[in-house]
């Protein structure tokens, strides 16, 4: 029988758990309404919560979201390792408190991920959003937007520089924000409030997963693999800055990521949004008519094409099992909020382009 303080604290932590389980039921009850999260959160609260993170939180030249994740990291270790010791030492009460102690820490995670960020997930599709509901198109149309794409891919990488290859970081962050600041004052669709990019510091870690970057929901910060192919950092920068603009989905991040770096007046960035949508678009034509796909596969430049084995090598450098399983966590993380096509959801900035272009172009 438990003694009275143990069990005064096991009423307490048991109220305090379905407390924290009603309140997550009734988020998601409100993510069920998808008009109502737009109208209630991403174009109110969630435009507050970005007025105070990003400006917070962009004082620190670092990641602080990287130093939580790892003190997280710390914490199950120990938490585990812990367990483990009140299980042999047979103190199945306090194991029992503790774990109850551990599910009220993952249920609190989970209600901050969805108020701070998560319900952005819910909102109606950019496609409503930005009248580019048709979504169909035909493999023609397809070729024509593909073609377009080889010629502006093929024009921007002959005016990059070796200059512009081997510039820093920095410098790509910098025309990356100002790029994604211009989209953003462009639009109200676009609007976000000081938006950063900063380097992981769990790069190292991400080369082995396969990740090209990530967004941090807990403290608005946007991350980027700082390693890969400097052609390939610019788009993603925009992308993972297109989080903080409230797109969730990642084939939205992806086109909202495009259109910041297509306007862009830098060479770099501009190249580096047609490399990744010509690489989309050559994707699906190769599974929709693999005789096109060959064909316009030899109107692409040598210095793209250069470009395409390039990237292709870096990451198969890293490839491990590793790389199986965190892709499999977080196929199943996306279908588990509102992205049902799972990883194939960063292909689907196809339909979105495919619409763009019909509705500015005669295909």
């Amino acid at each position: 029988m438990l003694k009275q303080p143990l069990k005064k604290v096991l009423i307490k932590r048991g109220i305090i758990t379905l407390s924290l389980f009603m309140a997550i039921y009734l988020v998601m009850l409100f993510a069920n309404h998808p008009d109502a999260v737009e109208k209630y959160y991403s174009e109110s609260s969630y435009l507050f919560i970005c007025r105070i993170l990003h400006p917070v939180f962009n004082i620190f030249p670092f990641s602080a979201g990287d130093i939580i994740y790892l003190l997280v990291i710390a914490y199950i270790i120990y938490a585990l390792v812990r367990l483990i010791k009140l299980f042999v030492k047979k103190q199945f009460a306090q194991a029992g408190l503790f774990t109850m102690a551990i599910i009220i820490g993952i249920q609190c995670a989970v209600l901050m991920f969805y108020l701070l960020w998560g319900l952005n997930y819910f909102r109606p599709s950019a496609a409503k959003r930005l009248n580019l509901t048709d979504s169909t198109f035909t493999i023609a149309e397809l070729q024509k937007v593909t073609n377009l794409l080889i010629d502006s891919a093929n024009a921007c990488r002959a005016r990059v520089t070796l200059e512009d290859l081997e510039q820093s970081n920095d410098s790509v962050y910098y025309n990356a924000r100002l790029a994604v600041i211009k989209l953003s004052n462009s639009s109200v669709q676009f609007k976000t409030y000081s938006p950063d990019i900063k380097p992981s510091l769990l790069t190292p870690l991400l080369n082995y997963i396969g990740t090209y970057g990530y967004y941090n929901p807990f403290t608005g910060e946007a991350q980027i693999n700082y390693q890969m192919p400097v052609f390939n950092r610019p788009f993603v920068a925009c992308h993972e800055m297109s989080h903080q603009m409230g797109y969730g989905a990642e084939d939205e991040a992806n086109f909202a990521g495009f259109l910041a770096a297509r306007n862009s007046g830098d060479r770099l960035l501009r190249y580096s949004a047609y490399n990744l949508a010509l690489g989309e678009f050559m994707r699906t034509l190769r599974y929709t008519d693999s005789l096109k796909f060959k064909k316009l596969k030899n109107r692409i430049s040598p210095l793209v094409k250069a470009d395409f084995k390039t990237e292709r090598t870096y990451w198969l450098s890293y490839q491990t099992k590793i790389n199986a399983v965190t892709s499999l966590f977080y196929d199943n993380f996306l279908k588990a909020n509102n992205q049902p096509a799972g990883l194939d959801t960063y292909n689907r900035m196809v339909l979105l382009l495919m619409a763009m272009y019909r509705h500015n172009y005669t295909l």
